[in-house]
């Protein structure tokens, strides 16, 4: 990738400008196992829209709408799907804003940020569906990871691996008058861009000014560690295996470990596209959450990788894309895979409902960040976007358990927990941060100025007055 092809990112540049099929019958008798009384298209009376355009970004967390499509869970509920996969998440973006496709796999930042207005033409986005959790890595190239090993051998040892270790090679740098390096990641309001940024600054490295932070593609990620353009990335699956395989990097740290069980894409739609059609709405909820279920069924994920791999999908090797999708992760070549069962995670812990809490979360990250430039009603502005009401109402239905509450607490629990509420109780994931950190959107202000590390746009006491 030429330069002029990649946005380098800097306070007031990105970081504010966006850049095997079954037959009929065994379907059937899948849907008994699912939906009470198995009843074919049931829920399908009444949509607005039968044909929808899709679309997907290549990754393996493609999967729920890939699945929902392949698997005929959107056919059952009366929709016509097509999946259209699209180069880059402004691509993305931009074809749901103008209505080109009806709704998509995006960033779990991308409806907050297109409804602001950040990095982008305002346009109320929400979404409903939460499509996966987990699924993300750091990678570094083989270079950078032996000077880190030498900088500091402890730190590299830890797990999951801090970044103490880049923060020495960063001041050596410094000290010999070397350029920043330069890092990736797919989009400036991805949750790749807020993890990568969380572990650095997590160690005292500042990324607006010790590093030079830059946006590529997920399927370009790889080429461009080829090419020495870049150091290092944060992308989702199949990329960093692809790098650990070809022997180019190694994976410092996966999402997982950053913050155990975090959200990380969702399926957003148009406010006045959800409005239009809310009937139609609801039943691609359904399909996809009983592709979901379908989905984290063990003895189903060799299947998932099938599919999801082939060339009108992700497009990679089916060894590639199935070391993570069924539970095991490679760090480097020379280590053998590590169990790392919650990598992708599609149904449990209550994966497809989109907290309000969640987007609390990502706001506080582009406020820490300034990429929202005027303090805003951090709640009433995530409850407007994340709307876990019409993901009730859907699935309402399917005799499925879902949360009663719309906000919890994140960075608490070490071992799986038991959410109570709900109108069945809930067995959720551990949620830590790694550095033991905890969010509680009831105390937001504080969370954010807590931060050593942060480059606000305004000042805390003109956000108070709008969170008191």
């Amino acid at each position: 990738m030429k330069d002029k092809d990649m946005k380098t990112i800097d306070r007031r540049g990105v970081l504010k400008t966006g850049g095997k099929l079954i037959g009929a019958a065994a379907l059937l008798k899948a849907a008994g196992a699912v939906v009470p009384g198995g009843a074919w298209a049931a829920g399908s009376e009444g949509i607005e829209k039968t044909d929808l355009t899709l679309g997907i970004i290549p990754l393996t967390d493609c999967a729920p709408l890939v699945i929902a499509h392949e698997k005929g869970y959107f056919s059952k509920y009366g929709i016509n799907s097509q999946i259209s996969k699209e180069a880059s998440w402004a691509n993305i973006r931009d074809k749901v804003s103008i209505g080109a496709l009806d709704a998509a796999h995006m960033l779990a930042g991308m409806p907050i940020a297109s409804s602001l207005g950040v990095g982008a033409i305002k346009k109320p986005t929400i979404t409903s569906y939460s499509m996966d959790l987990n699924g993300n890595g750091i990678t570094v190239s083989n270079e950078l990871y032996d000077r880190m090993v030498e900088a500091d051998p402890e730190a590299m040892v830890e797990r999951p691996v801090s970044a103490r270790a880049l923060k020495k090679v960063i001041e050596a740098d410094k000290a010999a008058g070397a350029d920043p390096m330069t890092f990736a990641m797919v989009f400036p309001v991805s949750t790749h861009n807020y993890e990568l940024r969380y572990w650095m600054a997590d160690a005292g490295i500042d990324p607006d000014k010790d590093v030079r932070l830059i946006v590529i593609p997920p399927p370009q990620m790889v080429a461009n560690l080829r090419a020495q353009n870049i150091v290092g990335y944060c992308v989702g699956e199949p990329w960093n295996e692809r790098a650990v395989i070809a022997g180019m990097g190694k994976t410092l740290v996966t999402n997982h470990e950053i913050w155990n069980n975090n959200p990380e894409k969702v399926v957003g739609v148009n406010l006045d596209w959800a409005e239009k059609n809310p009937n139609t709405h609801m039943a691609m909820i359904r399909a996809l959450v009983e592709a979901a279920q379908w989905m984290d069924k063990p003895e189903n994920r060799l299947e998932v990788v099938e599919i999801i791999s082939r060339k009108s999908y992700v497009n990679a090797p089916v060894d590639v894309v199935k070391m993570s999708m069924t539970g095991t992760f490679r760090y480097a070549m020379d280590e053998e895979p590590r169990p790392l069962p919650d990598f992708n995670v599609f149904y449990r812990y209550a994966a497809t409902f989109p907290w309000k809490s969640h987007a609390m979360w990502f706001i506080s990250q582009m406020i820490r960040w300034g990429q929202i430039e005027k303090p805003l009603d951090i709640a009433k502005t995530a409850g407007e976007i994340y709307r876990p009401d019409i993901y009730r109402e859907a699935v309402k239905s399917l005799g499925i358990p879902a949360p009663t509450i719309d906000v919890k607490t994140e960075g608490t629990h070490a071992e799986p927990w038991t959410l109570e509420e709900a109108t069945k109780p809930i067995v959720m994931g551990s949620d830590l941060f790694f550095n033991g950190d905890v969010f509680d959107p009831s105390n937001i202000l504080s969370y954010i100025e807590g931060f050593e590390v942060k480059n606000l746009a305004f000042a805390m006491d003109e956000l108070s007055k709008l969170n008191s």
